[in-house]
């Protein structure tokens, strides 16, 4: 089998397995008992600890352990939300994308539909960026711009993201502007697209209305840089599984000083943010699979690349009317500040039309430069080196996949995590795609085992059952 779905999740490595074994056998003390085996767990989820904020740029107390990705987003929606309307109690809204994994989009969902907050979403132009324009607006007056939601409602679970000019309906408590906004998410990198975004850029906007960001870096892990004092972020998670530990481990990085609500009760474990008998192993797996996937990335993510446009230009040349979703790396980096979609090469700053969204009607040549600035931060890294993904108008996504495994292939329509939804993806809808060509998506995600023979099979097999379902 050609596995293709490594955005779902990743091989244990074998090197984080044998950093694991101690702590699954012999060294089974709990890290809370004072004896000394329980003392030798504690000082190894310490160690653990260090090293994880190592790699961040950050401090070890600022860790905190979870039992995955899901786990630490809702922890950082829910529990910062709820911790700075504490302290302020005009702060009752949430600002997330249009785009984001369901483990954020959900807890939004949640905040105003048990706990009294309104949300908006954020618009994305038609490759998934969020521009730093838009969440200033949104910041200084979110009830007047499209996405925003009525207070009594909950956020849809496949949302139609308003179009520019569209009338929406104000939020029905509250004020408008950054005082009502008690913390904000974007994800970094897409699981479904692959979209990377200039988080730095959105950072600085958030900052400067003293609102925290956190942002989603699941799939951005091995593959693009996570210092945390670069991206500029209020708080950030991670999961192992996307990067060879086993199932069931994963973080959430909290800036010291940003108020946090623990979501769960018991012993006060994780410093009183998150209770519960600590996975020592769990963590030891996780420290060792993020210093390899570091120590790795620039190599690994210059050999990936590769194979992704391979794979791109394949599918692309073979398959006719085929839909590249998400943005094209082999062209332009995309470029968005203060309303203005645009594209730039990347050996230059010259700005052209958007393939998905024109440059606003007189935007001024200072608007465009300024919109190429905020960009730089991107470094040229607007897709996943991981991620391909497409749609197929005229054939049925599911039934690809299942052609596909039946090949020998195995790959996914989108989020594992939405497995089973007969709804099209929201982040394709986001994006501006109709719902009946979103229906046609097929991801293909690759990883450290990929090879040039893989990406070639793959192409020959997707084109041979497109070209049959559509005859």
């Amino acid at each position: 089998m050609i596995y293709l779905d490594h955005a779902a999740t990743t091989a244990p490595r074998r090197e984080v397995l044998e950093a694991m074994w101690p702590w699954l056998t012999h060294e089974f003390g709990n890290a809370s008992s004072h004896h000394e085996r329980g003392q030798r767990a504690a000082r190894a989820l310490d160690d653990a600890r260090e090293r994880v904020a190592a790699v961040l740029g950050a401090r070890p107390g600022e860790i905190i352990f979870t039992s995955g990705g899901t786990e630490a987003d809702n922890l950082a929606v829910k529990g910062i939300a709820l911790a700075r309307r504490e302290r302020q109690p005009g702060r009752n809204r949430v600002l997330i994308s249009a785009i984001e994994h369901d483990a954020v989009l959900e807890s939004a969902r949640s905040l105003a539909q048990f706990d009294g907050f309104t949300a908006a979403e954020l618009p994305v132009d038609g490759s998934g960026f969020v521009s730093p324009g838009i969440l200033r607006a949104f910041l200084t007056d979110d009830a007047s711009r499209p996405g925003a939601l009525p207070s009594a409602g909950a956020l849809p679970r496949h949302p139609k993201t308003a179009g520019a000019g569209e009338p929406v309906v104000a939020n029905a408590s509250g004020t408008a502007g950054s005082d009502s906004v008690a913390m904000a998410s974007v994800m970094l990198a897409n699981n479904e697209v692959g979209t990377v975004q200039n988080m730095s850029a959105l950072a600085e906007v958030a900052a400067e209305f003293g609102v925290p960001l956190h942002t989603d870096a699941v799939q951005a892990a091995g593959t693009l840089p996570l210092r945390v004092t670069d991206l500029g972020v209020s708080a950030l998670t991670l999961a192992g599984h996307k990067i060879g530990t086993p199932q069931g481990v994963g973080l959430l990085w909290v800036k010291r000083g940003t108020p946090i609500r623990s979501l769960m009760s018991g012993g006060g474990h994780e410093r009183g943010r998150r209770s519960g008998t600590s996975n020592v192993a769990g963590a030891v797996g996780l420290a060792t699979a993020l210093e390899l996937a570091e120590r790795e990335r620039k190599e690994y993510t210059a050999r990936v690349a590769a194979l992704r446009d391979r794979l791109i230009d394949g599918i692309l040349g073979a398959i006719p009317g085929t839909l590249l979703t998400g943005p094209d790396p082999r062209k332009t980096v995309n470029l968005q500040e203060t309303g203005v979609a645009a594209n730039a090469t990347a050996k230059g700053t010259h700005v052209t039309d958007s393939d998905s969204a024109d440059i606003a009607a007189g935007a001024s040549a200072a608007t465009a430069t300024a919109a190429a600035s905020a960009s730089a931060g991107l470094n040229g890294n607007t897709r996943l080196a991981t991620n391909a993904s497409f749609c197929f108008p005229g054939v049925n996504g599911e039934t690809v996949l299942v052609d596909l495994e039946n090949q020998g292939v195995l790959v996914s329509s989108g989020s594992a995590c939405a497995t089973g939804s007969s709804e099209p993806s929201h982040v394709l809808t986001a994006m501006g795609v109709p719902a009946e060509v979103a229906t046609t998506s097929v991801r293909f995600s690759l990883g450290r085992e990929t090879t040039e023979n893989d990406i070639d099979t793959a192409i020959r097999a997707t084109a041979q059952i497109i070209a049959e379902l559509r005859s």
